[in-house]
């Protein structure tokens, strides 16, 4: 199952030649998102990804890299905007 669903995403997106964007930029589209496993959220899909970023640097203040994965971890759902399910 997985390389029959990988292979057209791969041709798809892997060229990344769709669209270019900044983080910033998706983090704005971020919060035109409405998480099919959360609706019931009253506040921003992208304030919830600084807030992990920031749990993440007050538990693990050493582990620079890991406070930037709380920050991208939830980006991938922009993917809804495109024609992509959830």
């Amino acid at each position: 199952f997985v390389c029959a669903f990988l292979a057209p995403q791969l041709a798809q997106y892997g060229s990344c030649s769709l669209r270019k964007m900044g983080v910033m930029e998706v983090l704005d589209l971020l919060d035109q998102v409405v998480d099919e496993s959360d609706p019931d959220v009253d506040f921003p899909n992208s304030l919830h990804a600084y807030q992990t970023a920031e749990g993440i640097r007050r538990a693990h203040p050493d582990k620079d890299w890991f406070h930037l994965v709380g920050l991208l971890h939830d980006l991938g759902k922009v993917l809804i905007l495109f024609g992509e399910p959830q």
